[in-house]
C-alpha cells in the first residue's frame, strides 16, 4: 500500500463528558495514562504503524494545540461524526486510517495486522472483534455487541478508507449513526429479504457489511481482529479504570 495517513476523531458530543469529569480534565483526549495523554498514545501507535501524516479532528483548543505540538494537522469537528469523517478524508486523501482519541490501548501491531488483512479490492474496511476474543482478553469489560449468524461482534474503532470512492458511503453512515446499537434497524435499510435473513439468524456480519457497501456503490469488507483488547475504548468511567489496570496504573478507590 502507498503512504498511509490517519484521522483521529476527538470531537465532543456537547455538555460535560462524564469520563473527562471523572478523570479531572477538560476533554477525554487529554486524560493521562501511562505517562501520556490518550491522544498522544493513539498518535504514537499510528506513527509506529507507519502513518506518515496524521490529522486530529476536534473543536477543543487544548486538544488541537496538543495535536499541533506533536506534529499533527487539525481538522475542525463538524455537526456529526460522519460529516467530520468526510472533512478529514477530503483533507488527507486516501488511503487513510480512521480511529478515535479514546482508543487508549491501540497498538501498532494491531494496525499493521488490520491493514495487511484488509482485502485489496475493498474501498472501505472495518475492524471488529468476536465476543469470545474480547472477553478472553478482558473478561470484565462491558461492550455493545452486534449479533449475527457468525457470532456476536464489537467494533474496534478502526477503519481503513482505501479509495476516494468510499466517500459515497458517508451518506449511508449518517443514517446508520443513530441506530448503531440497534442492528435490526440498520439491517432494515438493506431491504426486506436481508432483514428476514437477519431475523431468522442466517445473516452474517460480513454479508451485511458487503450488502451495505453495494448500496453505496462500493466494496466494503470486515476484518476480524485477533486482538480482543482492540475493542476496548474509553466510553465510560469503568472503561478508564480497566485500561488503567491494564497499563499498570490503577485508579484510586474513589476515582481521581
Amino acid at each position: 500500500m502507498s503512504a498511509l495517513s490517519a484521522l483521529v476523531l476527538a470531537g465532543s458530543r456537547g455538555g460535560i463528558d462524564p469520563v473527562a469529569q471523572y478523570a479531572g480534565v477538560t476533554h477525554k483526549a487529554l486524560i493521562p495514562l501511562g505517562g501520556a495523554t490518550l491522544l498522544e498514545r493513539v498518535m504514537g501507535a499510528l506513527k509506529a504503524a507507519g502513518a506518515t501524516r496524521i490529522a486530529v479532528c476536534s473543536n477543543d483548543h487544548a486538544v488541537a494545540q496538543l495535536a499541533a505540538q506533536r506534529g499533527a494537522e487539525t481538522s475542525p469537528a463538524q455537526s456529526s461524526l460522519s460529516a467530520s469523517v468526510r472533512a478529514g478524508i477530503e483533507l488527507l486523501g486516501a488511503p487513510v486510517l480512521i480511529t478515535t482519541s479514546d482508543h487508549a490501548l491501540l497498538q501498532a501491531d494491531w494496525i499493521k495486522q488490520f491493514v495487511d488483512d484488509a482485502p485489496a479490492e475493498s474501498d472501505i474496511c472495518v475492524l471488529l472483534a468476536r465476543r469470545d476474543v474480547v472477553e478472553a482478553a478482558a473478561p470484565s469489560t462491558q461492550r455493545t455487541y452486534l449479533k449475527f449468524a457468525d457470532g456476536q461482534w464489537s467494533g474496534c474503532n478502526l477503519f481503513l478508507i482505501r479509495t476516494p470512492r468510499a466517500l459515497s458511503a458517508i451518506d449511508l453512515w449518517r443514517k446508520v449513526e443513530a441506530d448503531r446499537k440497534k442492528p435490526w434497524r440498520i439491517v432494515r435499510l438493506l431491504g426486506p429479504a436481508t432483514l428476514q435473513r437477519y431475523i431468522l439468524g442466517r445473516l452474517t456480519l460480513a454479508d451485511a457489511v458487503a450488502r451495505m457497501g453495494r448500496l453505496s456503490g462500493i466494496d466494503a469488507a470486515v476484518v476480524a481482529s485477533k486482538f480482543g483488547l482492540a475493542a476496548v475504548d474509553v466510553d465510560k468511567p469503568a472503561d478508564l479504570d480497566l485500561v488503567r489496570t491494564l497499563v499498570s496504573e490503577p485508579s484510586p478507590p474513589n476515582g481521581p
